[in-house]
């Protein structure tokens, strides 16, 4: 299956049918975001998201919420099928992690912006995040942001050329940061495209 194909009712197991796989099924997903979690600097973390991340968080969802109509189950599909990445685009969710001894209002004030500064460098591309509009207002920035990466045919063919090198950068006045990926990462987001 294409692991960027949206997801349908027919993928989704709901509560009933997924707890008795629900272990399994997690350990598979942990392990396949090793290689998709990127760490940059000890605030900001990205997960790319693929269909079976996705799946996976609906069904956690599901489980977490008791929810088990059809409509509820819809009602997520079309959430998250909204992050699913697409042939022209990456998609990612950025968590602002701010350590527990902190305020973190105050040190999410400090993200305000953020928007603005997120980049994906693959060889010689530099892709600019598009962020999930809503999810930031003059005062105050969501902890949990979701963003996309435009591909161009040549950043798409750099990105499925193996040994190129993808890094992601944020130059935020209040943060400044870079982390280079794995070759396993970046194999592991070529995947998704055949």
């Amino acid at each position: 299956m294409n692991k960027l194909t949206p997801l349908t009712r027919a993928d989704i197991l709901g509560p009933r049918f997924y707890a008795p796989v629900r272990d399994d099924f997690r350990r598979r997903i942990m392990e396949l975001k090793k290689h998709r979690r990127v760490t940059v600097g000890d605030r900001v973390t990205l997960v790319f998201e693929n269909r079976d991340t996705l799946r996976f968080q609906i069904e956690e969802m599901l489980r977490a919420e008791s929810i088990t109509s059809d409509e509820g189950i819809a009602a997520e599909l079309e959430v998250y099928n909204a992050l699913m990445p697409d042939a022209r685009s990456l998609s990612a969710t950025l968590f602002l992690e701010i350590p527990r001894e902190l305020e973190a209002k105050t040190e999410l004030y400090r993200f305000i912006g953020l928007d603005e500064h997120v980049m994906l460098e693959i060889g010689g591309h530099t892709l600019r995040a598009a962020f999930e509009p809503g999810r930031q207002e003059l005062d105050r920035i969501s902890a949990v942001q979701y963003t996309r990466y435009p591909l161009s045919e040549a950043a798409l063919a750099a990105l499925r050329t193996p040994g190129t090198p993808v890094a992601v950068a944020i130059a935020h006045p209040n943060y400044r940061e870079r982390t280079q990926l794995t070759e396993e990462m970046r194999a592991s987001l070529a995947a998704d495209y055949g």
